[in-house]
C-alpha cells in the first residue's frame, strides 16, 4: 500500500508545476529523478502558450544556465534635424509662385502670385508660422512648407499665373520675319518681334467671351496716344488699331485687378512703362498676329 500511493505521489507530481517565473521543477515519471525546465508562456500567434524547454537547452550560441539578452529595447531616439531654409526674402521663380498661391488658400496672402518672394509674402509666411507654433521667421523651411501642404491642395495653372508672369509660348511661325506683335492667348503674352528676335515681352489681357478678341493675321492702321474709346467713354493710352475697333493698349482696370476682369475685345497691357516704348517704335503697317 504505501508503494502504491508513493507511485501516485510520483505521477501527481510529475503532473504539478510551480510557475513562479520562468523556471519550475518536475519528476521525470520514467525515471523518478527530479530535473528542472523552463516554461515558454509567450503568446504564439494563434493565442496559445508555447510550449516547454528544459533549462539546459541553448539557442543561437547561449551559454547553459544564461539569460540571453532581451532583444526588445528600444534605441535611443535620434534627434530630429533641424528646420532647414528653402525660400526666403529676393529667391524668385516658380517655385514661389507655388508659396503663394497656397498662402492664398488659406487666406494669409491676398495678393496674387508675383514668383517673387517680397515683404507681402514674408508677413504672410511669419503670420501663418506663428499661427501655428513655429518660429515666425517669414522664411519657408522645410517644417513650414510640410505644414502648408498638409493644409492646402495643388494650385491650378489659374491660381499660379492668375496675376501673370507665365512663360511666353513659342513663337507663331508667322511672327518669324518681319516687324510683329506676336500676341498669344495661350501664355497670355506679347512679344515684340523683329527678324524673327524677340525684342520685348508682356502680359496681356483679352475680350470675354462675349466680346472676344479676334485672331488670326492683321496689321496697325491707326495709333493715339491719348485715345478714348467712342463706345464705352474710357481711356486708351497709347492704341494700337489693328482690327475694327481693336486695339493694343494701356489698361488702367487690368494694371489694378489682373485677370479677374477682362476687355471689350481689345489687347489690354498693364505694364505702362513697356506699352509706351512699344508704342514709339511699332509703326502703322507693322503686322500683328493673335494666336492660340
Amino acid at each position: 500500500m504505501r508503494i502504491r500511493g508513493m507511485r501516485r505521489s510520483v505521477a501527481a507530481l510529475a503532473a504539478l508545476v510551480t510557475v513562479g517565473g520562468c523556471t519550475a521543477q518536475a519528476v521525470d515519471v520514467n525515471s523518478g529523478q527530479s530535473r528542472p525546465i523552463r516554461i515558454d508562456v509567450t503568446a504564439t500567434p494563434n493565442g496559445k502558450q508555447g510550449g516547454e524547454k528544459p533549462a539546459g537547452d541553448t539557442q543561437d550560441g547561449d551559454k547553459p544556465g544564461t539569460t540571453a539578452p532581451s532583444t526588445s529595447s528600444t534605441p535611443p531616439a535620434t534627434p530630429a534635424p533641424p528646420p532647414r531654409t528653402l525660400w526666403s526674402r529676393g529667391d524668385k521663380g516658380r517655385d514661389i509662385r507655388e508659396v503663394q498661391a497656397r498662402l492664398r488658400q488659406v487666406a494669409w496672402l491676398y495678393d496674387g502670385p508675383t514668383g517673387e518672394y517680397d515683404d507681402l509674402t514674408v508677413q504672410a509666411v511669419r503670420g501663418f508660422q506663428g499661427k501655428r507654433g513655429l518660429p515666425p521667421t517669414g522664411e519657408t523651411d522645410s517644417v513650414t512648407w510640410a505644414r502648408l501642404l498638409k493644409m492646402t491642395r495643388e494650385p491650378s495653372k489659374w491660381e499660379l499665373y492668375a496675376y501673370g508672369g507665365q512663360p511666353a509660348a513659342a513663337p507663331d511661325p508667322r511672327c518669324m520675319t518681319g516687324r510683329v506683335l506676336c500676341i498669344s492667348k495661350t501664355s497670355r503674352t506679347l512679344r515684340w518681334m523683329v527678324g524673327g528676335r524677340t525684342l520685348t515681352t508682356v502680359d496681356v489681357r483679352f475680350g470675354s467671351q462675349y466680346t472676344p478678341t479676334r485672331e488670326g493675321v492683321f496689321t496697325v492702321y491707326f495709333k493715339s496716344r491719348h485715345h478714348v474709346s467712342t463706345l464705352y467713354d474710357t481711356p486708351m493710352p497709347y492704341a494700337m488699331f489693328f482690327s475694327g475697333g481693336q486695339a493694343v493698349h494701356y489698361s488702367s482696370d487690368f494694371a489694378a485687378r489682373g485677370y479677374y476682369g477682362a476687355s471689350h475685345g481689345c489687347v489690354n497691357v498693364r505694364d505702362e512703362a513697356k506699352i509706351a516704348q512699344l508704342f514709339a517704335q511699332v509703326r502703322n503697317g507693322d503686322k500683328v498676329v493673335v494666336y492660340w
